[in-house]
């Protein structure tokens, strides 16, 4: 599979739940690369904006769709790395925010070797 059939196959899906891919089509095109990316090095479509342990359970929270997606996109209009927007934002209606890493520290530093 390729990014155009991810895309193909994820965007009706995912706009029915009311997210909408990024507007910014090179953006969604990249991120969707990268998701297929981390599914070929881990197993899984581990968001590619955040450091992955390459093990499912420990990944769980970051599996694209990640956990964080829907709280981030209710109180930003877009998730943490930009993928999935509300509609008002995809249409241009809302400016762009920098959305705040919600995954906890724990896990980030795991990802990072650190803990």
């Amino acid at each position: 599979m390729d990014a155009k059939a991810l895309r193909a196959m994820l965007g009706p899906v995912q706009e029915k739940k009311g997210y909408y891919f990024n507007a910014d089509e090179a953006m969604t095109m990249d991120l969707l690369e990268m998701l297929l990316v981390n599914k070929e090095r881990y197993g899984h479509m581990a968001c590619p904006c955040r450091l992955a342990l390459g093990n499912y359970e420990a990944d769980r929270d970051i599996v694209c769709p990640c956990a964080y997606r829907e709280a981030d996109v209710a109180e930003y209009g877009q998730c943490f790395c930009g993928l999935y927007m509300n509609k008002a934002m995809h249409d241009g209606a809302l400016p762009a925010r920098v959305v705040p890493e919600r995954r906890p520290a724990e896990k980030v530093l795991a990802a990072l070797g650190l803990d």
